[in-house]
């Protein structure tokens, strides 16, 4: 992966949590554990991204 992408990813993952957050305050239905997962999904991957690709270039730097 690209380090170029490493703030895309750090930028998708605040925004979606942001998102999950403002969901989670402002939804007038009740809360299941589905919708919970559903808008967790794209959090848990974007982060996961940026983790992989912030230690891949830093274990370059190391070798």
């Amino acid at each position: 992966m690209a380090y170029k992408f490493f703030y895309l990813y750090l930028a998708g993952g605040i925004l979606a949590l942001i998102w999950f957050i403002y969901k989670l305050m402002f939804l007038t239905s009740p809360v299941n554990f589905g919708v919970v997962v559903l808008y967790l999904i794209p959090v848990i991957i974007l982060f996961y991204l940026a983790y992989k690709v912030y230690h891949e270039k830093k274990d370059s730097e190391i070798m």
